[in-house]
């Protein structure tokens, strides 16, 4: 794999001049980049999937929920329906995606809607239901909308500094994209991570001159869906785990750390489950001996599955800030939106 991507070096090249032509036109103006008069800001990375942008979006979710009417526009990932759509809860995963249906399943006093085109979902949202503050997931390279907050996430051993464009690496642009950013958060980080390895990922990213914040996951005490289980417990259990997310390593780890005893069936991200391999799952279920057994999933799997499979359940995550710089981050952001509310 690693030798076919050296292979493709010069398509990387040929990317690299047309993601930096097209920024430049929207730099100079030649592109139209369109601004709204509301705090719009804008979750995203460099690199292609599994940064933790929705543990990000939900933090920013209920952050923000209590204080401003919030609306969270996604493209819908994945999807079969086209345009605008406002989520609700008579939709499915193939409707909306997974993400926004898991932010309106998650989040009661919230608008949730999913456009391809984020300039006309974001006027949608604003003519419809009068937003005072919109997230926009997975944005950062949607030039057409002039965000006004931008969070630039990368992950913590696969930092963009590290990584050259697609198809030899896994950048969706130049690292000079960077600049954009207001701030950049280094993302699942180890709950221990060192003063001294946190300079050193500071350094790496001191030449773009932004405020730098460290996450980790938090993942939930116990199981949610058709079993709670809590983590303790989960040992005495065996375990199909089944993944569709960009990067599972994480939860194997977690899973690992706390002794469980799992056997890990892994699809490709948003997979879209077939009626055949919901029965293989099933069939793995059923094949366990022992009286206590669960399927466990994650959330975002969870919203794909729980309609097809009534014996699942997942374990929750949420993004939680280290070395107390959650104070700091929070006010960064609620600033911005006093500072940028419509008069």
């Amino acid at each position: 794999m690693k030798f076919l991507r050296y292979i493709l070096f010069p398509f990387a090249i040929i990317y690299d001049v047309v993601t930096r032509i097209r920024n430049f036109c929207f730099n100079v103006g030649v592109f139209k980049e369109t601004t709204f008069q509301i705090p719009v800001l804008v979750v995203g990375n460099l690199s292609v999937g599994g940064t933790g942008k929705t543990p990000q979006i939900e933090y920013l979710i209920r952050l923000l929920k209590d204080s401003y009417k919030t609306s969270v526009l996604s493209r819908g990932y994945g999807r079969k329906t086209k345009g605008f759509l406002l989520v609700n809860n008579s939709h499915t995963a193939e409707e909306v995606g997974d993400e926004p249906l898991q932010y309106d399943n998650k989040f009661s006093n919230i608008d949730v809607a999913v456009d391809a085109n984020r300039v006309e979902g974001i006027s949608s949202l604003i003519n419809n239901q009068s937003p005072e503050v919109i997230l926009l997931d997975d944005a950062f390279q949607h030039r057409k909308v002039k965000g006004s907050f931008y969070i630039l996430l990368t992950k913590y051993n696969d930092l963009f500094t590290d990584d050259f464009l697609l198809p030899t690496g896994n950048l969706r642009e130049s690292r000079s994209g960077a600049k954009r950013a207001d701030v950049i958060v280094v993302t699942k980080c180890p709950e221990d991570l060192s003063q001294q390895a946190k300079q050193k990922l500071k350094n790496k990213l001191q030449k773009y001159n932004k405020q730098v914040f460290f996450t980790t996951i938090s993942y939930d005490e116990k199981t949610s869906g058709s079993q709670n289980i809590s983590i303790d417990d989960l040992k005495k259990y065996e375990v199909i785990l089944v993944t569709g997310i960009a990067n599972p390593k994480p939860m194997l780890s977690f899973l690992n750390q706390k002794v469980v005893n799992f056997k890990h069936l892994k699809f490709a991200d948003h997979h879209h489950f077939s009626e055949k391999e919901i029965e293989m799952i099933k069939s793995e279920y059923e094949d366990l001996q022992s009286s206590k057994k669960i399927i466990l999933t994650t959330e975002k799997d969870y919203v794909r599955l729980s309609n097809k499979i009534a014996e699942i359940s997942y374990l929750g995550i949420q993004t939680a800030f280290l070395f107390d710089q959650e104070q700091q981050f929070n006010k960064i952001v609620t600033t911005h939106i006093q500072q940028n509310q419509r008069y």
